[in-house]
């Protein structure tokens, strides 16, 4: 209840994701003994959530959230920056995930960015995730693993936009709708990080999760959502003008944010001197 609370009052135009992560959580965490540790892969353009749903997963588990030691968070032009250091990379995480599991069996890692991620190096953690009762003695059954990617977006993007065209509701997309179009279309891409990944073709991944582009309703929820937080009144005339400085595709009908909602918080800024 406490999970769909936040998502329902934080993530806003996003019912495939809320869907998705809150059976796959609760399944995960209501289940004494899973056979494996959990997997999500999310999926989307940025700012429509993804670090956002990391986040709040991340506090479900540990509620200090990613300022638990149990959470682990990697950036791919941060932690794996250079080619020719792929073989070190493998080393460095997998004993780095060896190690904190061994700590505290439940840890969380998220890896952010995996489109800049240089193919191979995810693969070390293939023995993590897949369906073993130990590794070397630890079992990582109840840890948790969420990859996020910019990679897929464009298919998302596109079939979103299909759906408008043809004049059905955004809320009918279903994740059949586009799970296999990710699956594949990330397997296949050379820039997604998991370009011939054997952690896909092992089907190791529990789901992939889409993030719809965002329209102008949306960025409108997260203006008033952050007028809310920092402890304004809403003034619609304010929530409007943020909403009007946002740039949206494509450019004749412009129904979806170029950024969803990742500078609003700066715009908010600026208005508020005003």
């Amino acid at each position: 209840a406490a999970l769909k609370a936040q998502l329902d009052n934080r993530l806003f135009g996003q019912h495939l994701a809320k869907d998705v992560v809150l059976k796959a959580v609760l399944g995960f965490s209501n289940n004494p003994s899973p056979k494996k540790p959990l997997m999500l892969s999310l999926h989307g353009w940025a700012g429509t959530g993804k670090n956002f749903l990391s986040q709040i997963l991340a506090e479900q588990v540990h509620p200090a959230g990613l300022r638990s030691k149990f959470v682990h968070l990697f950036l791919a032009t941060l932690h794996f920056p250079h080619h020719d250091q792929v073989k070190l990379y493998k080393e460095q995480l997998q004993n780095w995930i060896r190690g904190n599991v061994s700590a505290c069996p439940s840890s969380v890692f998220i890896f952010d960015e995996m489109d800049k991620m240089h193919p191979g190096v995810i693969d070390a953690i293939k023995p993590f995730l897949d369906y073993y009762e130990e590794v070397d003695g630890v079992s990582y059954r109840k840890a948790i693993f969420i990859f996020l990617s910019n990679a897929g977006g464009d298919l998302i993007n596109k079939a979103a936009l299909d759906f408008w065209t043809s004049g059905k509701r955004r809320e009918d997309i279903q994740l059949k709708d586009l799970e296999p179009l990710l699956s594949v279309g990330v397997f296949n891409n050379k820039n997604s990080g998991l370009w011939h990944s054997s952690i896909i073709d092992r089907n190791l991944i529990d789901y992939f999760v889409p993030f719809l582009p965002l329209e102008q309703r949306h960025v409108k929820m997260c203006v008033r959502a952050e007028m809310t937080a920092r402890g304004y009144t809403v003034d619609e005339k304010i929530v409007q003008a943020v909403a009007d400085e946002m740039t949206y595709f494509p450019k004749e009908q412009k129904i979806y944010s170029d950024k969803g909602c990742k500078t609003v918080q700066a715009k908010l800024d600026i208005h508020e001197d005003l």
